[in-house]
């Protein structure tokens, strides 16, 4: 920081305190780490600017220029944006503004859960974002880091969501919220993710009604869409529960960190936006575990019925195949007996005997008969 740089008693979110007394020594530049004078890769510093009283005065190329111009006004603050950084990228920010290890590591692996954590006078958030993509009929969701300081505001984006463009048109449209100073960035942004989450509200509601229909048409890939809606709506409170926790932690830090009554009001407003969002999730959940257990009785119901119908076409199978095997058996006594006496022996005394034809039919007749009595009886025929 340069030697000429006052500070002023401020009290804010980040837990900053700038006192009038002037340091005992007077504090040197630091040196720029190396390589931070040279350009990050334009897909990486996204958009880098200072403000002075809520307005846009320097739109630095690089880095170290932003340091620069922050150290030449005591009242300034700079906004950089990062798309998807790596630790080269960090280096020279957490060398610049402090920035604690453990939460620049957590920047660059990502993959975090919505939290808060504050290192001395700096504020580490990370908010889980999230949008409806029509096409696919799926959510995606994507990570926002931020780093909230005396004088500075980092913010690191690991996906497409949140718009952090459009936080930034907003704020530079309303200069007296931006003058409220890095706090009303952060509001901003908080409000940019809770806002995004409507039209997934709106997306998820959608696909449970139509889900609903599916489940009484009978469809039989219903239960596969109702897994996946399922694991959605869990990853998507996975998003918003801890999020609350992040901003009743802020809520609590009105009092003690003295923050405008106004950005108290906007945080507020933001609180109720996000509680409805998650009492509407949790609901989106239970109404899907309820279809669920619907659809596993529909599909129990449907087995049943195709059940019966396999057992009473069994049923009908087995009475055509006692009817067969039953004029079988009457057909195959005086086939026998036919066959009996067809072979012509010359010493079966029957083939000379006056009454052996007469017998023979008496006795293909009365054994047809039993038969014929027999199954009848037992109900073959």
């Amino acid at each position: 920081m340069s030697e000429n740089r006052s500070f002023k008693p401020i009290r804010t979110l980040t837990g900053r305190v700038r006192r009038p007394q002037p340091p005992a020594e007077p504090i040197r530049p630091a040196a720029a780490p190396a390589g931070a004078e040279a350009s990050l890769d334009p897909a990486t510093l996204v958009d880098s600017a200072v403000y002075v009283d809520g307005d846009r005065v320097a739109s630095p190329a690089t880095l170290a220029d932003s340091f620069r111009a922050l150290r030449e006004n005591d009242d300034a603050i700079a906004w950089i944006g990062l798309y998807r950084p790596d630790q080269r990228d960090l280096a020279s920010l957490a060398d610049e503004f402090g920035l604690h290890e453990l939460a620049v590591e957590d920047a660059i692996v990502a993959h975090q859960r919505p939290k808060i954590e504050r290192y001395d006078d700096t504020l580490f958030v990370v908010l889980r974002a999230a949008r409806y993509v029509d096409d696919r009929e799926e959510v995606e969701f994507g990570e926002v880091h931020v780093f909230v300081g005396r004088d500075f505001v980092v913010t690191l984006r690991h996906a497409e969501a949140p718009d952090i463009a459009a936080v930034r048109r907003r704020l530079e449209s309303n200069p007296d919220l931006l003058r409220l100073g890095p706090e009303a960035v952060l509001y901003a942004v908080l409000d940019r993710v809770v806002d995004g989450y409507l039209p997934v509200v709106a997306g998820l509601e959608n696909d449970i009604d139509e889900i609903e229909t599916e489940v009484f048409r009978g469809d039989p890939a219903v239960s596969r869409r109702i897994y996946e809606l399922t694991r959605e709506v869990i990853e998507f409170q996975r998003a918003t529960r801890p999020l609350a926790t992040v901003l009743r932690r802020l809520t609590a830090g009105f009092a003690k960190y003295g923050t405008d009554d106004e950005l108290q009001r906007y945080l507020r407003d933001v609180d109720d936006h996000l509680t409805q969002v998650i009492e509407q999730v949790d609901g989106f959940r239970q109404l899907l575990r309820d279809i669920m257990t619907v659809n596993a009785t529909l599909v129990a119901q449907q087995q049943n019925e195709e059940m019966k119908a396999l057992t009473e076409a069994s049923l009908d199978q087995n009475e055509e195949v006692k009817r067969i095997s039953a004029w079988a058996a009457i057909l195959f006594a005086p086939t026998l007996i036919g066959t009996v006496y067809g072979m012509n022996f010359d010493q079966m005394p029957e083939l000379h005997w006056q009454l052996g034809y007469p017998f023979a039919v008496v006795l293909m007749a009365m054994v047809s008969a039993g038969l014929y009595m027999v199954f009848r009886r037992r109900g073959w025929i």
